[in-house]
């Protein structure tokens, strides 16, 4: 099959639709269940890719959670503490390698995965499809899914939940064109390889650079290049921990991702891994409820008869003061940036979230601040000379 007709295209106005292959070739993916839409496929292929370069990458099974073409959190499969487990709301499951990553991609910002698009480098398990089941999801891509996996997903949202194979053996062709306001754009494939070699360059005093930080940079960089740009992540022992995609100013991107590590960090913290929550509070209501209660404005849900609603006892709010001490533990973290920093600045809120390693393009006239900077902290920067803009 070489023709698709989609359910409508970005918006439902968008009444006819359709993706399709020239020249009589083949579409390199099969809807297994479920009919998708126009920013479905968007979403799928942009994660795939990402996917399958972790994987190929790092040798480790990877899995991302997409929302409109970026990813809100990215990871390959590391063991997971019993901490992260339970801010994950996986503590209760058996977890598979692959199952782990998937948990470790949404769990980044289970905000923003809310109704995401998943991808997974390798056959869908068991495990895997079990986690998707109860989460929020729109639909899967994977290279495969065993007969379990399958049966699990298929009885997903009503039997509608959207899943896709893709031919993993796909290589698409060189030249990619598409048509913006009647005009066609043609350019060639971002085919760059991002290795440990994009490394090397190290201006900065403090060169060292161990292998779980070179692997989170490589993390943080591969998923730079399938993230709207302006785009800045944060990783920390193989996970995605805050992605800012999608800004105008590189410094808006830093903090916008440091504000989400930031977020992951503090929703470790002992009040919060204590919060007497009812047990007939649904996941998405819970993460909404503890942003907001280490946000400025946890005093609203803290208001009289207001926390009724969420717990089984008022807690103790979480001060300012506790908040910046807590976030002031947050160490070793990854940075990438999918090119340059312009100023010293993003250096400056980088750190502010535990930020000691960073890999960035390099080439601005300013270079020389933002080496500077870093120097001040003992960090470590390498420019990779490699901008990665995706739009």
């Amino acid at each position: 099959m070489n023709e698709l007709a989609l359910k409508y295209g970005c918006n439902p106005n968008q009444k006819i639709a359709k993706v399709y292959m020239k020249d009589g070739k083949d579409l390199p993916f099969k809807v297994l269940n479920g009919r998708p839409g126009y920013i479905n496929l968007l979403d799928a292929f942009n994660s795939w890719q990402l996917v399958k370069e972790l994987k190929e990458a790092t040798g480790l099974p990877a899995a991302a959670s997409f929302k409109h073409v970026s990813p809100a959190g990215a990871a390959v499969a590391t063991e997971l503490s019993d901490t992260l487990k339970k801010i994950y709301f996986v503590d209760d499951l058996e977890l598979s390698p692959l199952a782990s990553a998937y948990a470790a991609a949404r769990g980044a910002d289970r905000m923003s995965s809310y109704g995401d698009f998943a991808a997974l480098s390798d056959v869908c398990d068991k495990e895997t499809a079990l986690l998707l089941k109860r989460e929020v999801s729109d639909g899967v891509i994977a290279p495969g899914y065993t007969d379990e996996a399958l049966a699990v997903l298929k009885s997903k949202r009503k039997g509608s939940y959207l899943v896709l194979r893709i031919d993993p053996d796909y290589v698409p062709e060189e030249q990619e064109t598409k048509q913006v306001f009647g005009v066609l754009f043609e350019q060639t494939r971002n085919n760059a390889k991002i290795t440990k070699d994009l490394l090397a360059e190290r201006p900065t005093k403090n060169r060292e650079l161990p292998d779980k930080a070179a692997l989170d940079l490589i993390v943080a960089l591969i998923t730079l290049k399938y993230t709207q740009s302006n785009s800045v992540c944060y990783v920390k022992d193989g996970k995605t921990i805050g992605v800012g995609a999608g800004q105008q100013s590189r410094i808006h991107c830093t903090r916008l991702a440091g504000n989400k590590a930031d977020i992951w960090w503090l929703r470790q913290h002992p009040k919060v891994m204590a919060l007497p929550f009812r047990k007939d509070i649904r996941r998405p209501d819970r993460d909404n409820t503890i942003d907001v209660y280490i946000s400025d404005d946890s005093d609203d849900v803290l208001a009289d008869g207001t926390w009724e609603q969420f717990f089984t006892e008022k807690p103790a709010p979480l001060t300012r003061k506790e908040k910046k001490d807590w976030v002031a533990k947050l160490q070793n973290v990854a940075l990438g940036s999918d090119a340059f920093f312009p100023f010293g600045d993003n250096i400056e809120r980088a750190r502010r979230s535990g930020v000691q390693y960073v890999a960035e393009a390099g080439g601005s006239i300013r270079d020389d601040n933002v080496i500077e900077t870093a120097d001040k902290y003992g960090m470590v920067i390498a420019f990779t000379h490699l901008r990665e803009f995706h739009h």
